[in-house]
């Protein structure tokens, strides 16, 4: 899997696709990041789309940045993609791709044989979140490079750095991968409260994240009248895979929530309950900060 070189310390990359925001001080050995909350939709691609933009705007993991924005305050970096899922998916291997969208040379190996990819869900999309075809037809092979470069390496870049350097400055790094899920994807509708998921937890079935700080986010959103499942249906994508090596001191977990929490789907809109959940949220990232120092750092840190 390629992931390019964390880049020099205390030089965090700086680029157009990428919001990362900062703290004046990292306290925290905790790194948050979106990757999917992007909506910056570039000329040419709206122009290649068989698509509305709202059809593609369906695919957004919509103010999930915002909703995780104070992470900077709690001493912890922000990092999240300005551009959008349907145009790049950062959460996916790099060459993981179905090479019946392109037309032209393709790069080699492609990683095609993915249920991912099966599903149109590529590192280039080939279909929206309504499952209708993005592009009128196929489009030119040299497309992928060019949107790596632009998007994917970027942003991965970035957060290899930070993962890294928080590695280096506290003895251990926690990986936040916040996402959002439609409400219709488990029942989850408004009426049927008593079998709605609020929020489902991903580590990857045990491989990714130390089992106490999965336990203790989903005691502490369970106490709170959160309805909490554990990689079902989500256990965390190619982010979580790849961050994920506890044997190494790097954890990952994915966090995702269900939209009808925070916004009118149908509208693309926060509703007044967002700031709550973004209350809700500030605590939560306190929380896991303040039981990653206790868990994961040498004693000696932990103790300072």
């Amino acid at each position: 899997m390629e992931i390019p070189p964390a880049a020099p310390d205390h030089e965090v990359p700086d680029h157009e696709a990428l919001d990362c925001r900062l703290p004046a001080h990292q306290t925290m050995p905790v790194v948050v990041a979106s990757p999917h909350s992007g909506s910056n939709y570039p000329a040419e691609f709206l122009a290649q789309a068989a698509v509305p933009l709202a059809a593609l705007r369906r695919a957004e993991d919509a103010f999930v940045d915002e909703l995780f924005g104070a992470a900077p305050s709690l001493g912890m970096p922000l990092l999240a993609a300005r551009f959008p899922r349907s145009y790049v998916d950062a959460n996916r291997e790099p060459y993981e791709l179905d090479p019946s969208m392109f037309e032209g040379p393709l790069p080699q190996p492609l990683n095609h044989r993915t249920t991912r990819v099966a599903a149109g869900l590529g590192m280039i999309p080939r279909v929206a979140a309504s499952g209708e075809a993005i592009y009128r037809g196929r489009v030119p092979a040299e497309m992928i490079e060019r949107r790596l470069e632009a998007c994917w390496r970027p942003y991965h870049l970035a957060l290899s750095h930070l993962v890294e350097q928080t590695y280096s400055r506290f003895g251990a790094a926690l990986l936040i991968d916040a996402h959002s899920m439609p409400s219709s994807v488990s029942g989850m509708g408004l009426r049927e409260r008593e079998s709605r998921v609020d929020i489902v937890l991903g580590d990857n079935h045990g491989e990714s994240c130390a089992p106490e700080l999965v336990e203790h986010a989903e005691y502490w959103l369970a106490a709170r009248g959160l309805r909490v499942l554990r990689n079902q249906p989500y256990a965390g994508g190619f982010t979580t895979q790849r961050y994920g090596r506890p044997g190494l001191a790097r954890h990952a977990l994915q966090i995702e929530i269900n939209r009808a929490l925070y916004m009118d789907e149908a509208r693309h809109e926060r509703l007044p309950v967002a700031r709550a959940l973004e209350r809700l949220m500030a605590g939560l990232l306190e929380e896991i900060g303040n039981q990653a120092v206790e868990i994961l750092l040498p004693r000696q840190l932990a103790a300072e």
